[in-house]
């Protein structure tokens, strides 16, 4: 990079990666990149994704169940786990998918029209939302005015100030949280678990919160790492404190099911599902186990 190139850079703050790019430079996760001089979300109100879904499937169990969220996604994430079920978006970049430009006022009508069928709301999911985390916020602001929720999947992996930004907004998340090993998260998932617990244990203050882990064969599914995993969460003290604190944060384990660099291996048997949720049960109240 010669001097005036340096000149012309500019720092990406959306998470722990912080992307140095040059004007016209795109960053790791493909959503975010350098134009003008300044880091914008590429994939700004471009949706890949939107379907009225259960909110059981976003895995959301505690938080009105039995409704309806209307769940967009886009492309592009900040991490790139070998396991991922929507890698066709969440690996992509702008020109590698069909995306349509949905606004946040369109968006927001879209989600009011569709309560005669059960919505309640508006999810951020698919791929990785906080990567266009200035949509996100406008659209849950607007969402809010309109007296629904806002619903956020993510995996955590973001910078402090992305999740003030759209916490005032958010009503419920859930939250990965792939494993209780650092190696695990920096050479597997190229991601960063330190950032995801400050993430969780932030959130948990503000609003409901329910965590996924995907039990993935060799990388996760031991015993002591369950144990870790739930004895934290149970450590945790959540938004409703005087209700037992991290014990009733709900947790979803759910299993592997071959996908992208892992399509050659085999799925997690269902006894082991089920037997670390018995020692997660443990520490949690609410441990619901999927894909079995």
């Amino acid at each position: 990079m010669n001097s005036e190139d340096e000149r012309k850079s500019v720092t990406c703050e959306t998470c722990f990666r912080h992307c140095h790019l040059t004007e016209g430079q795109t960053g790791f996760c493909k959503a975010r990149g350098n134009r003008g001089g300044e880091i914008v979300p590429l994939n700004y109100g471009l949706l890949t994704a939107l379907a009225l879904d259960p909110i059981e499937k976003k895995p959301l169990r505690r938080f009105h169940p039995g409704s309806f969220v209307l769940s967009i996604g886009s492309f592009g994430c900040n991490l790139h786990c070998p396991f991922c079920q929507n890698n066709e978006i969440s690996y992509a970049g702008e020109s590698e998918v069909s995306t349509k430009y949905v606004s946040p006022e369109e968006l927001c009508s879209l989600a009011v029209s569709s309560q005669n069928q059960g919505n309640i709301g508006v999810a951020y999911t698919y791929n990785e939302a906080l990567m266009a985390h200035e949509y996100v916020r406008d659209t849950a602001r607007l969402v809010h005015e309109a007296g629904l929720f806002n619903v956020l999947v993510t995996n955590g992996c973001v910078s402090r100030h992305v999740l003030e930004e759209i916490l005032p907004y958010i009503d419920a998340m859930n939250i990965d949280l792939k494993s209780f090993r650092e190696d695990v998260y920096r050479d597997i998932l190229k991601g960063n678990l330190s950032d995801v617990k400050a993430f969780i244990e932030r959130s948990v203050q503000s609003c409901h919160v329910e965590l996924t882990t995907l039990i993935v064969p060799g990388m996760n599914d031991s015993e002591e790492e369950m144990e870790g995993i739930s004895s934290y969460i149970a450590s945790l003290t959540d938004v409703n404190p005087e209700q037992g604190q991290g014990e009733n944060i709900p947790l979803h384990i759910s299993r592997f099911l071959p996908r992208a660099a892992y399509s050659d291996r085999e799925p997690t048997p269902v006894e082991t599902v089920y037997h670390l949720a018995d020692i997660a049960r443990r520490h949690l109240k609410y441990v619901y186990t999927g894909n079995c």
